[in-house]
């Protein structure tokens, strides 16, 4: 069999660039190199797209030295719609250098510019397949009003919110601090538009919510004010396969002595947090949860993968909170971790994105 040539793109323009740059390791580490050919392509912080060593070891998950993409000089030149997908790279001697045909891309991008569908239109407007997300469910999951608007629009429970805008702060922040009285204790302020717990702040009494707005808006200047659900915090991995949607076994975010589960948490192993897949949980949660997560997955008109993210309460309730187009994919990353629990290993999963992209 032929090999099929994919591009690994990584890195990019937002906070999430250094997680990216991680998973990028752990990827290149575990595709599967007698199928396809590999290319990595990093996108830098200021948004240059550059050749990249194909060095598993040159990114890895170190909480002290985050890897990046450092402008090296090279600048990779996109094939154009209409003719063959040929990738180009300029090299800093001003050399043009023939990569051959790409067959797919896989993004592994977090955040603004990677997970919100603009790379995803991107490469819809050059004819080039890609693997993940497409543009509309990536626009919406990345703004958590419209995800929750969709989501309710199909009938699933979301957290009660309200949604803010800099200018409605700035022009009556009473109003503001009225409307978030009504949404109980505690709440969770979070940016619209960031992803990876960025920007988001648990608020236990009145007197903290300003503080927790500002951290929001500097991240965005729309931001959501939420009541804060009382349940176990389960996830569920989705994935686009040849015969359909399925979802994995569950798992549970189990805090210990942090407050809620943050971008250390998440990503950098911090004490307080538990992974745990799978959830222990009956065969009829575990079958509502699936649901819950298959149903959550195609109301934002999901494609290729999805973690979705719940809460189990005790009366039995599960109430979504959201859905991430392009989960964390770190060896400590809950996506991942469900597979694994499900029976799928790491290297297997990568194929299923890249072929599902294959198949578009």
């Amino acid at each position: 069999m032929d090999k099929q040539t994919v591009v690994v793109l990584f890195g990019g323009r937002s906070s999430e660039h250094s997680i990216s740059s991680a998973t990028a390791g752990g990827v290149l580490g575990a595709i599967d190199r007698d199928r396809y050919d590999v290319i990595p392509v990093g996108i830098t912080r200021e948004g240059a797209f550059v050749l990249e060593d194909d060095d598993p070891a040159k990114f890895p998950l170190d909480a002290a030295h985050l890897p990046e993409v450092v402008d090296n000089g090279s600048r990779v030149l996109w094939p154009e719609p209409g003719g063959n997908r040929t990738l180009r790279v300029v090299h800093p001697d001003g050399t043009l250098e023939q990569r051959g045909e790409i067959d797919v891309v896989l993004p592994i991008l977090h955040g603004p510019h990677g997970e919100d569908g603009t790379i995803q239109g991107y490469f819809d407007t050059l004819e080039v397949p890609y693997a993940g997300g497409g543009v509309l469910d990536s626009a919406l999951c990345m703004d958590k009003h419209f995800m929750k608007v969709a989501l309710q629009a199909a009938g699933i429970a979301v957290a009660p919110w309200v949604t803010v805008r800099r200018r409605e702060w700035d022009a009556d922040a009473a109003a503001i601090r009225a409307r978030a009285e009504e949404l109980g204790l505690p709440l969770f302020v979070k940016p619209a538009r960031a992803g990876s717990s960025v920007g988001v702040s648990k608020v236990t009494a009145p007197e903290e919510l300003d503080a927790a707005l500002a951290v929001a808006f500097a991240e965005d200047d729309k931001v959501l004010i939420e009541t804060g659900v009382v349940g176990r915090e389960i996830e569920v991995a989705v994935l686009e396969g040849a015969d359909g949607v399925r979802a994995s076994l569950p798992g549970e975010i189990v805090l210990t002595s942090r407050g809620f589960y943050d971008f250390e948490g998440k990503y950098l192993g911090g004490d307080g947090v538990d992974v745990v897949c799978p959830a222990v949980l009956t065969d009829a949660e575990i079958a509502a949860v699936q649901e819950a997560g298959v149903r959550a997955f195609e109301a934002v008109d999901g494609r290729g993968l999805a973690r979705v993210d719940m809460f189990l309460t005790a009366a039995g309730d599960l109430v979504v909170n959201e859905l991430n187009t392009m989960p964390g994919f770190t060896p400590i990353s809950m996506f991942p971790k469900c597979w694994v629990a499900s029976g799928l290993t790491y290297g297997d999963l990568i194929t299923e994105l890249i072929e599902a992209g294959l198949r578009r």
